[in-house]
């Protein structure tokens, strides 16, 4: 029988084979690691390009379903819309005010009772973001009543914070040959009423999803996105000031003995006494036949022997 040697070595795996393993195993779950980032980034990338496809026409609808209630009934022409240009540190930053007959937004109380308007001074206007000085803040400008002033004063609703530029380009007449206008009725303008035509441009950045998003932009051009939306006003609200409608009570007049004469005399056809053409005989009795121009009775037609 052979004798088992208890010195002899166990058999098992190298240190080589283990190293091997480990960069094999590490291999794989960097791969798996940089494919799950990826998909990461497409999909907040996605989801932030979805986002500001719906924030930057939703503005824009606001805008614009705000000017076709435009309102200019009894107001002057100074009155009916204000457009100013500016610019806060290189970025476009205009605004626009005017009154329009869509229903507040903001939610009012009359009597602890919410209440709807249907006249508001309405508007839209920018200021520097506090937190991002490359970004502006678009802001809805509301209030209820309408008053001497009503391009000021009012509640101010918060749209997006991350804005690159609103620009508004104003056109008084039509054409291809038409230029547009930086101010329109603001004080100091001449250019006053109602507008042909707006031009607005919205530009907004893509904002992230989450505090630690994963997301990286090839070039900036991709960041931004720009929305353009042109509104042309109804040609009805474009008339002289002469010709604007305002409400009033028409002035009482005093009716002299002539003008009651004269009332009498042609509403005589159904007067009492005196036989009068078309008119009732004495007593109260209805006269037959009618009278020619000569006074000349005409005998009613048919009827009598013949």
């Amino acid at each position: 029988m052979k004798p088992i040697n208890r010195n002899k070595r166990s058999a098992g795996f190298t240190l080589v084979e283990v190293l091997l393993t480990l960069l094999i195993m590490s291999g794989i779950l960097l791969s798996l690691t940089q494919l799950l980032t990826a998909a990461r980034r497409s999909k907040d990338t996605i989801h932030n390009i979805k986002e500001h496809q719906l924030a930057g026409p939703a503005i824009l609808d606001l805008i614009e379903g705000d000017l076709r209630g435009l309102f200019i009934y009894n107001r002057t022409r100074v009155n009916h819309i204000s457009i100013q240009n500016d610019v806060v540190s290189g970025l476009d930053c205009d605004r626009i005010d005017f009154v329009t007959t869509t229903d507040n937004l903001a939610l009012r109380f009359e009597n602890d009772t919410p209440s709807t308007y249907d006249l508001n001074e309405a508007g839209y206007c920018l200021r520097p973001n506090p937190n991002y000085d490359e970004f502006l803040e678009i802001y809805r400008r509301e209030d209820a009543s309408i008053d001497d002033e009503p391009f000021s004063d009012g509640d101010f609703q918060f749209l997006h914070d991350r804005v690159k530029g609103f620009n508004i380009k104003v056109y008084e007449e039509d054409g291809p040959d038409a230029e547009s206008v930086e101010q329109w009725g603001t004080e100091g303008s001449e250019n006053i009423g109602i507008p042909a035509w707006l031009e607005i441009e919205l530009t907004l950045e893509l904002a992230p999803r989450l505090a630690r998003e994963q997301i990286l932009f090839v070039s900036r051009d991709r960041s931004t996105v720009t929305y353009s939306r042109v509104i042309r006003l109804p040609e009805d609200l474009r008339m002289q000031e002469s010709k604007i409608p305002i409400p009033a009570v028409p002035a009482a007049t005093e009716k002299t003995s002539e003008d009651v004469s004269g009332a009498a005399a042609a509403a005589g056809m159904g007067g009492f006494g005196g036989g009068r053409p078309g008119g009732q005989g004495a007593g109260g009795r209805p006269s037959s036949g009618s009278f020619d121009t000569t006074g000349t009775r005409i005998p009613p037609s048919g009827g009598g022997p013949k």
